[in-house]
C-alpha cells in the first residue's frame, strides 16, 4: 500500500492480492482500528537507508504469518507535523501504534527483533495461562517472564498498569494458582513473581518498593552479555536508588574470562540479597564500547562499575584474584570509599565534546583519506583566503588615504630628506656664528677697540 507515495505498507509477496491505496489523512482517521508498526524516515538518513531492506522482510514476514501488524513506514521530513505528533525526534523512529497509545521500538534493528516486538506489543498487556502445559510451554520460550496469581485486587490492577507501560521490554502473564508447578510455593494471594535464571523471585512491596521499579528492575537476567543497547536501557530504569550501577566484564583470554566471569556469576548467584538492588552484573566482549563511553583506556580483560545515574565509573586498585577481592570492590563502591572517576560536570562536558570531535575527525581520516583532506581542508582554505582579503584590504586603504592628503611613498620620502638637509644646514651655521664669538672673546682690548 502507498499512502500518499510518502507513507507505504509493505505488501506480502505478489501472489498476495495488495491492499487498496488510503492517504495520510485516512490514516490518522483510521489508525485507531489498527495496529501498526510505523519507520519515520529521512530520505538523507544513512542509518534510514540501512534499515530499508530489514524492514521489507519485516513486513512480508508479518504478512505471511497472519499478524494484525499493519506494517508501513512515513517520510518525517515530508510530513513533519505527524511525526512531531508522534513524538518524533530521530531517524530512524520505529512506532507500534496501539489505538492512543504510542510506543518506541529502542531495540537492535534485526528482523527477528523487530518482528518480536511487534507481536508482544500488538497482543494484550497481560497475556493469561490456562492451563500447566501453557505455563511451561512460555517458561521455556522466554528468558524472563512475570506472572500475576490470583484473582482480581488492586495488585492486579496495578500490575496491568506496568504491563501496559513496559511490554515493550518483556512479557506479562497471568494465572490461577492451579497453573504453577509444585515446586512454586505462594506465600499469599494474590502475587506478582518474576521467572528467571531457572528459579523465580517474588514481589514484596514492603521490601522491594513500588511495583514499576522492582518490574524494571528485575526485567534483566542477573547475568547478560551487553551492549550499547542494553546500556541505553539500563539508564532508563528509572531506579530510585542513586548508587545503581553496571558491572561489565571486557574479556579477551579465554583462561582469563573464564575466572572472572566464574567469581561475578558467584556474586550475582550467591550474593544477590546483597547486591541485586544496586548491581546489574554482566559482560561486554572487547573494550572498543567501554573506551568510547569513559574517554579512557581500559585494558582487557578488566572489571568496571559504570554508575548509569551520573556517568562515573569505578576501577579496581588491584587485580581482582578471588571472591573476597570481588567483595570488597562491590562493597567499597556501595559505602563512598572507591575513588570514582569521570561524572557529569561541566569539565566532564566540555572534554566530552572535545572527544567526539576528535574521534570524528579521527575516524574520517582512517576511513577516507582524501575524503578528510577535503571536508577540512576546504574550510581552511576558504578562512585563508578570507584573511588575507582582509588584510590587503586594509593595506590598499591606507594608500588611498595618503593619496587623498597628497603624498605619495616617494613624496613622503623626498620630503624627510629636504627636512634632514634643512636641519644639517642650520646645524653648521649655528657652528661658525660660536666659532666667531669664540675669536672675538681672544682678543685684547686694546684690539676689539681697533675693531
Amino acid at each position: 500500500i502507498i499512502i500518499e507515495q510518502r507513507f507505504k505498507t509493505y505488501s506480502p509477496p505478489r501472489s498476495i492480492p495488495v491492499h487498496v491505496c488510503v492517504s495520510v489523512l485516512r490514516f490518522k482517521d483510521s489508525r485507531m482500528d489498527d495496529v501498526w508498526l510505523v519507520d519515520f524516515y529521512a530520505p538523507w538518513c544513512g542509518y534510514c537507508k540501512k534499515l530499508e531492506p530489514v524492514w521489507q522482510e519485516v513486513g512480508a514476514e508479518l504478512s505471511r504469518s497472519g499478524s494484525p501488524v499493519r506494517v508501513g513506514k512515513m517520510d518525517a521530513t515530508a510530513y513533519s507535523g505527524m511525526a512531531s505528533e508522534f513524538g518524533v525526534r530521530g531517524y530512524p523512529t520505529i512506532k507500534l501504534l496501539k489505538g492512543e497509545l504510542a510506543y518506541n521500538y529502542k531495540g537492535p534493528r534485526t528482523k527477528d527483533d523487530v518482528i518480536e516486538f511487534a507481536n508482544r506489543v500488538a497482543g494484550p498487556a497481560v497475556r493469561s495461562l490456562p492451563s500447566r502445559q501453557m505455563f511451561e510451554h512460555v517458561l521455556k520460550r522466554h528468558s524472563v517472564l512475570f506472572l500475576y496469581v490470583g484473582g482480581e485486587s488492586p495488585l492486579k490492577e496495578k500490575y496491568t498498569e506496568v504491563a501496559s507501560e513496559l511490554i515493550v521490554y518483556t512479557y506479562f502473564f497471568s494465572a490461577s494458582e492451579d497453573v504453577l508447578p509444585e515446586s512454586v510455593t505462594l506465600h499469599e494471594l494474590p502475587s506478582v513473581l518474576v521467572f528467571k535464571d531457572g528459579t523465580y523471585f517474588t514481589y514484596d512491596e514492603y521490601e522491594d518498593g513500588s511495583l514499576s521499579s522492582w518490574v524494571n528492575r528485575e526485567r534483566f537476567q542477573s547475568y547478560l552479555p551487553i551492549d550499547g543497547f542494553t546500556l541505553y536501557e539500563l539508564g532508563e530504569t528509572g531506579t530510585a536508588i542513586p548508587e545503581h550501577a553496571v558491572n561489565i566484564l571486557s574479556v579477551s583470554a579465554k583462561g582469563v574470562k573464564k575466572r572472572l566471569k566464574g567469581l561475578i556469576q558467584r556474586v550475582a548467584a550467591e550474593h544477590r540479597d546483597q547486591f541485586n538492588r544496586d548491581f546489574q552484573f554482566g559482560h561486554m566482549d572487547g573494550n572498543d564500547y567501554i573506551n568510547s563511553l569513559i574517554m579512557g583506556e581500559v585494558s582487557v580483560p578488566s572489571i568496571i562499575i559504570l554508575n548509569t545515574s551520573n556517568e562515573q565509573y569505578f576501577l579496581p586498585a588491584e587485580p581482582v584474584e578471588d571472591l573476597q577481592q570481588l567483595l570488597q570492590f562491590f562493597s567499597s563502591v556501595l559505602d563512598g570509599s572507591a575513588p570514582a572517576y569521570g561524572g557529569d560536570g561541566f569539565l566532564q562536558r566540555i572534554k566530552r565534546v572535545a572527544y567526539d570531535a576528535r574521534s570524528t575527525v579521527m575516524s574520517v581520516f582512517r576511513s577516507s583519506p582524501l575524503l578528510g583532506c577535503f571536508l577540512f581542508g576546504l574550510p581552511l582554505g576558504v578562512i585563508s583566503l578570507m584573511c588575507y582579503g582582509i588584510c590587503m584590504a586594509e593595506s590598499e586603504d591606507d594608500t588611498e588615504l595618503m593619496k587623498r592628503d597628497g603624498f605619495t611613498d616617494e613624496e613622503e620620502d623626498e620630503g624627510e630628506e629636504e627636512e634632514q638637509q634643512r636641519l644639517t644646514a642650520g646645524a653648521e651655521d649655528t657652528g661658525e656664528e660660536d666659532e666667531d664669538a669664540e675669536k672675538i672673546n681672544q682678543k685684547s682690548p686694546s684690539e676689539k677697540k681697533v675693531d
